[in-house]
């Protein structure tokens, strides 16, 4: 019984304490309020704007074009930039720039692992995934991954296969074959 008065008092100081730190640092909580776009679209017309915003970005690939904009991918809908906002922030969870960079960074993904692309360098990996420059793609990257996209391809990329000597038929037996100069 005692320890629990003594624990309520322990409680009521902290909570205290908090309010004047709080008023202190004009530090408020924050309050989870619902955000007024999320009743701009209707969900049927959400859904129908989700498929058709996945069509564009994904399927046509325009998150590879570093100049596709949310308010250039409303007019392709016939839509507003409200609307696009509203249902990538409801739908996908993220911003449109999140959104498409999430496509971007999983392209770079697969170009940094392919043996086809192991010789470019990370300022032509980004601008092929559509990044407008090196520092843009490395903060997004590292937001998405944790990792720099340079460590990423050294921990996913498998090694060259080794060279092979050539090897020597039988009568050879170590000698070095001598040309004769005529």
């Amino acid at each position: 019984m005692e320890f629990d008065r003594f624990f309520s008092y322990i409680c009521e100081v902290i909570s205290g304490l908090s309010i004047i730190i709080m008023g202190k640092y004009n530090i408020t909580v924050k309050k989870e309020k619902e955000a007024a776009y999320r009743n701009l679209v209707s969900p049927t017309l959400m859904d129908e704007l989700r498929e058709r915003i996945l069509n564009i970005i994904l399927i046509q690939k325009k998150f590879k074009d570093k100049d596709y904009s949310a308010k250039r991918l409303a007019e392709d809908l016939g839509t507003n930039t409200r609307y696009i906002s509203a249902v990538v922030n409801v739908r996908f969870h993220m911003n449109y720039t999140s959104f498409v960079n999430k496509f971007r960074i999983e392209e770079a993904m697969t170009l940094l692992v392919d043996r086809r692309y192991r010789d470019l360098n990370m300022e032509d990996i980004s601008d092929m995934v559509g990044f407008a420059n090196r520092q843009s793609f490395y903060a997004a990257f590292y937001k998405f991954n944790g990792i720099t996209p340079r460590e990423y391809k050294v921990n996913h990329l498998p090694p060259p296969p080794p060279v092979q000597p050539e090897e020597k038929s039988p009568n050879q037996k170590g000698r070095k074959k001598v040309e004769k100069k005529e």
